[in-house]
């Protein structure tokens, strides 16, 4: 965390807005927000499919509930993934996910 970021964030998820993500299939919760820093829950749906993508100042995955998977690997409930600055990747899950993601905190 960086240390200019002191804000306290208490989010109650079980009574806050889902919004619709980039591709079909996703919806997005965003949670926080500090300079280049973007904390947010991932709904996938059965079978959707993310567009090939790079991520400047890395991102970092948890696996709530499901499988999320990429071309690297296959990635159950309780999966923590750290893909650093300049990674790629094509992300998918067959059978849908729940994911916590941070991302351009990994500089």
């Amino acid at each position: 965390m960086s240390p200019e970021d002191q804000e306290r964030v208490v989010i109650d998820t079980t009574n806050n807005s889902w919004v619709p993500g980039l591709v079909k299939g996703l919806q997005v919760m965003p949670l926080h927000t500090h300079s280049t820093e973007n904390v947010a829950l991932v709904k996938w749906e059965p079978g959707t499919v993310f567009k090939h993508h790079s991520h400047f100042g890395g991102e970092e995955i948890y696996v709530i509930d499901g499988v999320f998977e990429d071309e690297h690997g296959t990635y159950p409930k309780g999966t923590w993934i750290r893909n650093p600055h300049g990674s790629t990747h094509t992300p998918f899950s067959k059978e849908g996910c729940l994911i916590y993601v941070k991302t351009g905190h990994l500089n």
